[in-house]
């Protein structure tokens, strides 16, 4: 239930940054891309477990929405990759950083929880 509280609880922040979660997800993968250069196609897709169409739909509408913008790759033509724009940027930094406070009070709530559920723990009353 808790889990599936912060899921519920992450859709609304992305909503309330007028993304959907897809969009977000898109924003965390490109930004946490590892490498001097953005992401391609082709590996926006692997991260996000999408089929290729599914991708570029999803970066279509987050390039129309300002978030991302496409580039050729400068050597090889074929290759498309994806960026973030100046907002892309920001609403995934606010975004990241309201989600490691929330995820901090989660770890906080599932140590608990743990520590009840330990055998030996339990108030023998129940």
């Amino acid at each position: 239930m808790t889990l599936r509280r912060f899921l519920r609880w992450s859709e609304d922040q992305a909503a309330e940054a007028r993304l959907t979660p897809a969009q977000h997800q898109l924003l965390v993968a490109i930004k946490g891309h590892p490498g001097p250069k953005a992401p391609a196609m082709r590996e926006i897709a692997e991260y996000l477990l999408l089929q290729s169409h599914s991708a570029v739909g999803l970066v279509d509408r987050a390039e129309a929405a300002g978030v991302v913008r496409r580039q050729q790759d400068d050597k090889d033509a074929r290759v498309v990759r994806v960026c973030l724009t100046e907002k892309g940027d920001r609403l995934v930094e606010n975004l990241t950083h309201a989600h490691l406070a929330e995820l901090r009070n989660l770890a906080e709530s599932l140590n608990k929880l743990v520590q009840v559920t330990r055998p030996g723990n339990q108030d023998p009353g129940r």
